[in-house]
């Protein structure tokens, strides 16, 4: 069985998605559009089951949704399926409060 997924930092995210970590959006699609982290999948929380193929098992998972508690959730379902999950703690809200960048460039926190 996996460890718990940890809250990680927007800065150790950050270099995970850089290492080939798997980042997912669970956000609505309004939130999505606002802005996101660039090079991100986007599935909405309540379609994570259906769609749990679209995801690699060999690769960490850091879900991120506006401030951390969605994806939080995500995260915990996934490490007790056994994956390496984790979440952005405080989520989109403090990449953006890091200086981390979004797409679109002019994009915003929804």
């Amino acid at each position: 069985m996996t460890a718990a997924p940890e809250d990680l930092s927007p800065a150790r995210v950050d270099e995970l998605l850089r290492e080939g970590a798997q980042g997912v959006d669970v956000r609505e699609q309004y939130e999505r559009d606002a802005g996101h982290i660039a090079n991100t999948l986007h599935i909405e929380l309540d379609q994570l089951t259906a769609r749990v193929d679209a995801l690699d098992r060999e690769r960490p998972i850091v879900f991120y949704c506006r401030t951390g508690s969605r994806s939080a959730l995500a995260a915990q379902a996934f490490a007790v399926a056994g994956f390496e999950a984790h979440n952005l703690d405080g989520g989109l809200q403090a990449w953006v409060k890091d200086g981390l960048p979004i797409e679109p460039a002019d994009g915003q926190v929804a």
